[in-house]
């Protein structure tokens, strides 16, 4: 039987490149697949794009392209990458430029655009395409006017047509997560639109390889001091047949584990409905999923079952949401808690006394409440140290800037002992996210890949 070897090489803008690398020259791969977008990363792409016109898309591409690509054309595997982000154009002249630098002539890049729908939005209202929100049914309109972006996820489809047309090299911007990794199946195996589980079975594996090291021990939450080598870990292959079964494991050698525990931990990660996985190439059904542990870091999976894809697609939206200013100071013991708490109260008077308008205000206390917030208890003993972060949201940027500046005279004006300051950064401008559903031809029908030969 045919198979297919798919690896993970990102699972997050700005993730390691170390473990891409192993799998690249020892992973025997024909595939290597990139998941750089989140819906904060199209925030952080959209504040670099309003910076520089021709960016937009993730930065780290460059140093991934420069190490992989010879390895590819080495190696005879394709790569796979949504780091094009707000501006999959502009991240394919940054790929042509590496691989002209690096002389690889007949490299063939494909870029895939169509997701960003900003400027149809009031096309889509003059049709009677509802905007309002998927979860709560809010109309659009309050948010309409301050809209900075907006980006349909699209599914494999493009990315199939990109390798039927022979890339060596395929960027897109905001495509689904797993919709990366399903595509060279669906290329390789001609898995049709009504083959549901197979396509479920591929959605499956590209959910379980699109957070990298999480399948492979990262971020476990079991018994997680028994992972050996974190310090290398390799992140996840897939090596996957025709009939859409297939094994999870790592390259050879490399640090991390791939078991049962580790991998059924990603596939539930963000899954709000088990039976019902919406995406756009099929609606995976997982309630009878089957983890089989075949040899060491060696995982089978099989048992997913595949609905009909919906008829819409999400569209995730970001709008200018106001600005946040923050500061941070330390305290140590004795009384550690106590000083950074009337170190608050003093701030909040004084934040009202100077009348700094805001929408919210919120104080953390790190050491003790800055990741369980009111769920944590109170200390059964002295803290050694505690940490006092503060952040204010305002609607004006100059209003932000106010709190930075009231942190200062703390040092010699309040509780003992104050420390480690930070906070005279500029403000940071907020951006708001949105997200609603639209007809999927109204997205597809814009679709374009354009494939360029390096000369």
């Amino acid at each position: 039987m045919k198979k297919v070897r798919i690896g993970a090489a990102q699972g997050f803008y700005g993730d390691s490149l170390l473990p891409a690398i192993e799998t690249a020259k020892r992973g025997n791969i024909q595939y290597l697949v990139s998941d750089c977008l989140a819906e904060l990363t199209l925030a952080i792409l959209q504040k670099d794009r309003q910076k520089d016109p021709t960016k937009g898309y993730t930065r780290d591409i460059t140093p991934a392209m420069q190490a992989l690509l010879p390895i590819a054309r080495e190696k005879g595997f394709k790569i796979l990458t949504n780091a094009g982000g707000m501006n999959p154009l502009g991240a394919r002249d940054e790929v042509l430029r590496i691989a002209r630098g690096l002389g690889l002539a007949g490299l063939k890049i494909a870029v895939v655009t169509g997701d960003d729908i900003l400027d149809r939005l009031d096309s889509f209202r003059r049709q009677g395409i509802s905007l309002a929100h998927m979860e709560d049914g809010q109309p659009i309109d309050p948010i309409l006017d301050r809209i900075v972006f907006a980006n349909a996820y699209l599914g494999a489809g493009p990315i199939v047509e990109a390798l039927r047309q022979g890339a060596d090299v395929v960027i897109t911007g905001r495509t689904t997560d797993s919709a990366q990794f399903l595509a060279p199946l669906i290329h390789e195996f001609g898995w049709g639109t009504d083959d549901g589980d197979l396509l479920a079975q591929g959605i499956l594996m590209g959910h379980l390889l699109e957070c990298s090291g999480q399948s492979t021990g990262g971020n476990f939450s079991g018994n997680w001091q028994e992972v050996e080598g974190l310090e290398q870990i390799g992140f996840p292959l897939a090596e996957v047949g025709q009939d859409g079964r297939f094994v999870i494991t790592k390259t050879e050698g490399t640090g991390g584990l791939v078991s049962v525990d580790t991998v059924r931990e990603q596939m539930v990660y963000e899954i709000h409905d088990p039976a019902a996985y919406l995406t756009p190439d099929v609606v995976l059904d997982m309630t009878q999923v089957r983890l089989e542990q075949i040899g060491p870091d060696q995982v089978q999976v099989s048992g997913a079952r595949g609905k009909a894809r919906p008829g819409t697609l999400k569209v995730v939206m970001g709008y200018s949401d106001g600005w946040m200013g923050q500061a941070m100071a330390g305290f140590s013991w004795p009384d550690a808690l106590a000083k950074a708490q009337a170190a608050d109260r003093i701030l909040r008077r004084q934040i009202e006394r100077i009348g700094l308008q805001h929408e919210q205000l919120q104080s953390d206390y790190i050491g003790y409440n800055s990741l369980h917030g009111p769920l944590a208890t109170p200390p059964q003993e002295e803290v050694n140290e505690v940490y006092l972060r503060m952040a204010v949201r305002t609607r004006k940027k100059e209003e932000a800037a106010k709190l930075g500046r009231l942190f200062p005279p703390l040092a010699l004006n309040g509780p003992p002992s104050m420390s480690g300051f930070t906070g005279m950064q500029p403000p940071r401008e907020l951006l708001g996210m949105w997200s609603c559903l639209i007809p999927r031809d109204e997205i597809e029908s814009r679709v374009e890949i354009s494939v360029t030969e390096v000369d």
